[in-house]
């Protein structure tokens, strides 16, 4: 990874309409090779080790990591009322973390990877689940929506792209989503039938055999799966990860808080923080790497105006 200095990631001026920047990345064309799978393709050059911990682990339960993390979102929260002034509505810190992710996967994207029938695979895409309700009620019902991103948007386009997602499905009169849809008519199967059936799904994810339709609506199969705990009221959860499909993150992040301390000359500094706790599965690369891509995940998180310009260069997964 290159490192920017902090001058070259200044927020870009006011007359500057970042969603009319010029894309600085084009995914290298990869010819389809024996072991490849429709979302992503076999990476054949990781170490031994990385090979094998998948018959030594392999359920994403048996390799499940937590992980804590406190951001300190002071500069955020600013950024945030700068944006609602210039007209994005509704902008949250949820954006923040979206773009903070994405950005992290342009330069780390080791940590876009996934594990199926113990091979690792780098995913085609950058996939992001959440699941929302209508309304905040007990009542409303929960569905999964999934947004895709590139990995040069900028904050701006990966809020546009996910509050279309959200406003189209909201707009739904029952959140008929195509997840909806398919989780509707599978469950409508008597008991031994959908027993079958799940074993059967899981055996063509086993051999990346899945058709394409089922894995752009399954909620299971992506990059990074968040919830928001602060929309609750609560503190986060370590939210374990599924053995079926293969999304390897979970990101959970509560309510903001506020601290003041004490500083060597007697004043105190107010700072504004989040918790964060993430569930990763460790086989899809190694705790170096995992470290080094979330103190770059903190550092968009905490900065979220180096989001507003595009990434100088993005990085592909190796072979």
């Amino acid at each position: 990874m290159t490192t920017q200095t902090p001058d070259r990631y200044e927020a870009l001026a006011p007359d500057v309409s970042p969603t009319t920047l010029p894309r600085t990345y084009t995914p290298t064309q990869r010819k389809k090779r024996w072991g490849d799978r429709k979302d992503g393709r076999r990476v054949r050059t990781v170490y031994a080790m990385n090979k094998f911990m998948p018959f030594i682990m392999p359920q994403r339960c048996d390799a499940q990591n937590t992980f804590a993390e406190t951001l300190d979102v002071t500069r955020a929260d600013a950024f945030i009322k700068e944006m609602i002034a210039a007209g994005y509505e509704n902008f949250s810190f949820l954006h923040v973390m979206l773009a903070a992710y994405v950005r992290t996967v342009s330069q780390k994207p080791g940590i876009n990877r996934f594990i199926s029938g113990q091979r690792i695979y780098a995913r085609n895409n950058i996939e992001v689940v959440m699941t929302i309700k209508k309304e905040l009620t007990q009542e409303s019902p929960d569905t999964c929506i999934k947004v895709y991103f590139e990995p040069d948007d900028t904050i701006e386009e990966i809020y546009e792209k996910f509050n279309a997602v959200v406003e189209k499905e909201k707009q739904n009169a029952e959140l008929g989503s195509d997840f909806d849809k398919t989780a509707n008519t599978l469950a409508s199967f008597p008991r031994p039938i959908l027993r079958f059936v799940v074993r059967l799904l899981n055996w063509m994810d086993y051999h990346g055999w899945l058709p394409k339709f089922l894995t752009g609506v399954s909620p299971f199969h992506g990059s990074m799966i968040i919830t928001s705990m602060g929309s609750l009221g609560i503190k986060p959860i370590y939210h374990h990860i599924y053995n079926f499909g293969n999304l390897p993150i979970f990101v959970s992040y509560g309510i903001k808080r506020t601290v003041k301390e004490h500083q060597a000359d007697g004043d105190y500094k107010t700072r504004r923080l989040i918790d964060l706790k993430v569930v990763t599965d460790e086989r899809i690369c190694d705790g170096y790497y995992f470290a080094s891509a979330f103190k770059l995940m903190r550092r968009f998180a905490e900065n979220p105006a180096l989001m507003q310009k595009r990434p100088e260069e993005v990085f592909e997964d190796i072979d």
